[in-house]
């Protein structure tokens, strides 16, 4: 393993010369270590990951970038001159440009638009529309979305192309330093391997990018360099072929955490839930059956339909046909709080805008299904306190009280108690819909072995994942999905190139 220099002088040619270092950047909050004496370099033509646990500090480096906030301490050189970020104007100046997870595009603005939005093209104060046009559809050609609309309106984009057009709007403002934080987060596998095409493309044309992520095969596919961040502090650079996945997780977490997934010492018992012809507008003719104490997995490329199979069985997505049983209890269909009440909990993909209500405490969010039935679907009739912090412990939830506002815990800390609140509930069934999208691998461990402890304990899960290792690692059996229907179905110690190419299938053939 090695550390490297950052004291040294960089070496003299263009080529070689770092456009953007920190030195002995640090920030205090009260009771809170966000950073100290951080150390960074970046080179033209790199991708530099970031990598840690949630709170290790990367969010606050890169806002410290961005001009967001501002360091009690340490030095930022770009292309070896000493900035000073004191706002997000003097960064863009800069020729830094800034891609999160929340992208900041105008929906109701074009592609165009949006592309040369801050750099807009004209003369005496008139926006010159060809003009944009023109410079968004050749910015565009140059990384690969030359298909895209410079006309159409943002809004009717998908994320992908969404994240193109914030790519697009760097380039166009002539940024040399693109941060891209956790960009993979809402994508589907085809739409990454597009991102990391672009990527490529950027590199070549001497970008430098500085790239957030949780998952470990992103970075070992993309990244040069892994600085590791844990407690606020950078506690080694690697190079690609010293960033093995156990050596970051040792980094991260202190320890070495050994197999990520637990061993598959379950033993399923009789059906639980059974899926017989479930169709709608995203899904055909659907049959399946997962045991208690069984991890079924669902796998399928982008438009398979796992997402729209776990909604229709838990009432959320209208089906037209077919039926869903529990413990040979038919559950009246189109409707969630006749799933609910059968037995069936949904952790959905979307934690911030469907899991929990942000604005509401951990209390009232781990009790959000307890306080609307009655207490015969109750697993526990308490006090809504014992009831909310037995949940709550049973999780291993780290927050300071229970009136804790949730969306200030970690994303670790918020899947536990949407995952928390079905177990205030006599849960037969628990649909798991990415449930470690956005979080970190020391994190995603916890959340492993709580699924895991789960099956054990009685409970049927039906397990979406777009990482597939997620999906073998976890799963009893998987479900392969195409087009809306079933193409067949692998045992858990399938390999990820059985599953991909049972996904490739097309769903028509029988």
């Amino acid at each position: 393993m090695s550390s490297m220099d950052l004291a040294e002088p960089a070496p003299k040619t263009e080529a070689g010369r770092p456009v953007l270092q920190a030195f002995g950047l640090s920030k205090q909050y009260p009771g809170v270590r966000a950073l100290a004496g951080i150390d960074f370099d970046l080179m033209r033509g790199e991708v530099h990951c970031l990598i840690g646990e949630n709170g290790a500090g990367k969010s606050t480096f890169v806002k410290i970038l961005a001009g967001a906030i501002q360091p009690d301490s340490g030095e930022i050189f770009v292309r070896g001159t000493k900035a000073e970020m004191h706002g997000p104007r003097d960064a863009k100046e800069l020729g830094l440009a800034f891609i999160f997870q929340e992208l900041s595009v105008v929906d109701g603005l074009t592609v165009a638009e949006n592309i040369v939005l801050g750099s807009e093209p004209g003369r005496r104060g008139r926006f010159d529309a060809k003009s944009a046009t023109d410079t968004a559809r050749n910015i565009l050609l140059g990384i690969g979305f030359d298909a895209l609309d410079p006309d159409i309106r943002v809004g009717r984009l998908s994320t992908a192309e969404k994240q193109a057009v914030m790519i697009a709007k760097a380039l166009c403002a002539n940024a040399d330093v693109i941060v891209m934080d956790e960009p993979t987060s809402p994508l589907e596998e085809q739409e990454v391997r597009r991102l990391f095409q672009v990527i490529a493309t950027l590199k070549q044309q001497g970008k430098a990018i500085i790239y957030v992520s949780h998952k470990m095969r992103e970075i070992e596919e993309i990244g040069d360099r892994v600085t590791v961040f844990k407690d606020g502090a950078r506690v080694a650079t690697l190079t690609r072929a010293e960033a093995t996945p156990r050596e970051l997780i040792r980094l991260m977490v202190g320890r070495d955490l050994g197999d990520v997934f637990p061993v598959k010492d379950r033993q399923p018992g009789s059906p639980v839930l059974k899926v017989r012809g479930l169709s709608g507008e995203r899904i055909r003719d659907i049959d399946l059956v997962v045991r208690a104490g069984e991890i079924v997995g669902v796998a399928g490329l982008v438009g398979a339909g796992r997402t729209e199979l776990l909604r229709s069985i838990f009432g959320a997505d209208e089906v037209s046909d077919g039926s869903v049983s529990v413990d040979g209890s038919p559950v009246p269909a189109n409707s969630v709080r006749a799933a609910i009440a059968a037995g069936i909990g949904l952790v959905p993909e979307e934690r911030r805008g469907q899991g929990i209500v942000g604005v509401l405490s951990v209390f009232d969010n781990v009790l959000l299904p307890w306080q609307e039935f009655p207490a015969s679907r109750r697993e526990n009739s308490g006090a809504p306190e014992a009831v909310a912090r037995h949940a709550v412990e049973s999780m291993n939830v780290k927050t300071p009280t229970l009136q804790q506002r949730i969306s200030l815990l970690s994303g670790g800390n918020q899947q536990k108690v949407v995952v928390g609140k079905w177990l205030t509930m006599k849960t037969r069934v628990l649909l798991l819909d990415e449930p470690t999208r956005g979080i970190d691998i020391g994190a995603k461990r916890e959340i492993y072995k709580l699924i895991h402890d789960l099956a054990k304990a009685g409970l049927a899960i039906l397990l979406v994942s777009s990482e597939l290792p997620e999906v073998l690692g976890l799963c009893d059996r998987i479900i392969v999905l195409n087009n809306g229907q079933v193409v067949g179905e692998l045992p858990g110690d399938a390999s990820e190139a059985e599953v991909i190419e049972l996904s490739m299938l097309h769903g028509d053939q029988p």
